[in-house]
Formats: C-alpha cells, sequence, structure tokens
C-alpha cells in the first residue's frame, strides 16, 4: 500500500493568531511548500457520525478574499457532493446557494463603498 503525506505548518504570533500557513504533500508535483491565507480542513468521524473541521486565515486575509474563499469552496463542495452522491438536484440547490451569498456579499462592499 502507498501512502501520501500532507503537512500543514502554522506558524503563529505571540498572541496565537495565525501570521503564516504553508503545506505540501508528497504526491505532489510542486517543489517547495505552497503558501495559504487560509485553510478549511475536514474529517469524518464515523463513530461519533460528526465532522471534524479546522478552519484557519492569516491576519492579512481581506474581506473580499474570505468571501472569494468561500464561495469556491462551496461550489467545490457541491461539485464533490454530485461526484459522490448523483444527487444532481442538491447539488444544483447548494451552488445556487453559493451564487446567492456570492451576490449579496458583492451588493453589500457596494453599499459600503458608496
Amino acid at each position: 500500500m502507498h501512502t501520501s503525506t500532507i503537512s500543514i505548518d502554522v506558524h503563529l504570533d505571540e498572541n496565537k493568531v495565525p501570521q503564516e500557513i504553508s503545506w505540501s504533500a508528497t504526491d505532489s508535483t510542486a517543489d517547495m511548500a505552497q503558501h495559504a491565507k487560509a485553510m478549511m480542513v475536514a474529517f469524518w468521524d464515523a463513530a461519533d457520525k460528526s465532522a471534524l473541521r479546522i478552519d484557519l486565515w492569516t491576519k492579512d486575509m481581506m474581506v473580499d478574499e474570505m468571501a472569494d474563499f468561500y464561495y469556491q469552496t462551496l461550489m467545490g463542495m457541491a461539485d464533490s457532493y454530485m461526484r459522490s452522491t448523483q444527487q444532481t438536484e442538491l447539488a444544483a440547490d447548494m451552488k445556487k446557494f453559493a451564487q446567492d451569498f456570492y451576490k449579496k456579499f458583492r451588493e453589500t462592499q457596494l453599499k459600503e463603498n458608496q
């Protein structure tokens, strides 16, 4: 059996707020660790039937970047859900929610910038 390892390094400031996030994977084509401003990791605990989550973002993650990140994550979750369940209607509902979320965010940004 082949094992692949994903490593995540989170550098914290004196208040334990993430300053830098980097990750690498043994099966990646990247030569060096990749930097990120935010991350979301979820594991399914079958015994407890619950999701264990780690959501982190760095101090320099901007609000508009966070909205983009959530929009793309929600869209990716819909695609993944579709591939794993073949539930086209539910996946479409998830994508519609993501689109509405992003539209509302943009409208809010426009109002704040006027």
